[in-house]
């Protein structure tokens, strides 16, 4: 009798454990498509094969989240706000999570910041700061350490405004 309430315990648990983890690792594996509206309110969906179809910019820099040096990729903001012909003074980023910072377009440089789809070559799942991040090369100039550049540079980013 003893045998056969431990089994159940046991499959309870494994059950339990299984349920647990497959939300997890689902939202972990999931992509997302980065919706981007300009100031006359049209929006678009991008999804990773679309920004990866953009011209790219990659560098390697070291950040205050990230232990040592790491390669980013992906496309540069100015690019994507070019294709859809953004006119405003700034950008609101809004992450999963309804984290939301605005950086004025004046900010903004030709090649920086990315909106990294790819870190070390690989995309990057909702839990490991994906799927886009806004990165700067922090590591090539001291204007790109300072909180201002930090509170920017947002991650699990799923929605950009451009606003007047």
């Amino acid at each position: 009798m003893a045998l056969l309430h431990h089994s159940r315990i046991r499959a309870c648990f494994l059950a339990f454990v299984l349920l647990w983890l497959t939300p997890a690792w689902s939202f972990a594996q999931m992509t997302l498509e980065l919706t981007v509206s300009g100031s006359e309110a049209q929006s678009t969906e991008f999804s990773l094969e679309d920004l990866d179809a953009l011209d790219q910019a990659e560098f390697t820099t070291s950040t205050i989240w990230t232990d040592g040096p790491v390669t980013f990729s992906g496309v540069p903001l100015k690019t994507l706000l070019a294709t859809i012909q953004a006119d405003g003074t700034a950008i609101e980023m809004v992450a999963l999570n309804d984290y939301k910072v605005v950086m004025p377009l004046s900010d903004v440089e030709s090649d920086v910041p990315i909106i990294a789809t790819r870190m070390n070559g690989a995309p990057m799942s909702v839990r490991y700061k994906g799927p886009y991040w806004i990165v700067f090369p922090y590591d090539q100039d001291a204007r790109y350490q300072t909180e201002t550049i930090y509170s920017y540079s947002i991650w699990q980013l799923n929605r950009l405004n451009v606003v007047d």
